[in-house]
């Protein structure tokens, strides 16, 4: 059995237990290694962007789901922000994955590498910080205005959009650990639309058996399974655990994954 198919596993896991910690930063490590990866698998290397964009995207669906669902237990999740934000994502996410397919390999990748970068100063510098007072569920058209914004950048980088939505809900007031559960339910939101508009539109490539549009089957399916049961995990430990020593360890991981991906 080729070595990928070991990986794809691997690489679920480390997603999972990301977006069930942190609520940030699987999608950028999924992107990362399948750039790497799928060419061997067939995929023409001027579409491994956005093939890797794509796969990972269909791949946060099933995560947050499980990621979403373990939080819930736990109160964690703010049902009522979820739903003003939702139309803004499913529309950016698919304005954005649309935009996406017009564009070159190469810039995707350099927007990637530039926004691991951006994330991982937004982590290390544990910015923007929570108002004194808490809104306990924050609502009203601005978050379904920013939902789009947020569905558009996450299209073009292959995130459930949780390095955004997180430090918005902070901002807002939301405990820390309730915005990374509320973040997971919005990047079903985000993967679903954005991973319907790689699948929908036609690759301008041919790509490997086992492919929808720019969405490559067997790694999403690979991927989803152990990251659908690791996130719960990634959520039990988000109760459990300091939050900022962890948060610069991840931000150095990210500054790594970012450089290397502007030098390759």
């Amino acid at each position: 059995m080729p070595i990928e198919w070991w990986l794809y596993p691997a690489f679920g896991i480390v997603a999972g237990l990301l977006a069930g910690l942190l609520g940030v930063g699987g999608g950028l490590v999924l992107v990362a290694g399948l750039t790497w990866l799928l060419p061997r698998e067939g995929v023409p290397v001027d579409a491994s962007m956005h093939a890797a964009l794509a796969t990972s995207l269909a791949t946060i669906v099933i995560t947050g789901l499980a990621s979403a669902r373990a939080h819930n237990r736990r109160g964690s999740v703010l049902w009522p922000s979820v739903f003003w934000l939702l139309p803004g994502l499913l529309i950016g996410g698919w304005l954005g994955s649309g935009l996406a397919t017009r564009l070159s390999g190469a810039w995707l990748r350099d927007a990637v590498a530039l926004y691991c970068l951006l994330a991982a100063m937004q982590l290390w510098l544990d910015w923007p910080r929570a108002r004194e007072v808490h809104e306990e569920k924050p609502r009203g058209i601005a978050l379904s205005i920013a939902g789009v914004f947020i569905g558009i950048l996450s299209a073009l980088v292959g995130i459930g959009g949780g390095s955004m939505t997180v430090p918005l809900l902070v901002w807002r007031g939301v405990p820390a650990v309730r915005a990374v559960g509320t973040s997971s339910a919005c990047g079903v939101g985000i993967g679903l639309a954005s991973a319907l508009g790689y699948a929908t539109h036609s690759p301008s490539l041919p790509m490997p058996p086992g492919s929808w549009g720019y969405v490559y089957l067997p790694a999403a399916i690979g991927i989803a399974i152990t990251s659908m049961l690791c996130a719960p995990y990634g959520a039990r430990l988000a109760h459990r655990l300091s939050g900022p020593a962890l948060k610069r360890i991840f931000a150095v991981f990210l500054l790594a994954v970012g450089l290397a991906m502007a030098l390759s």
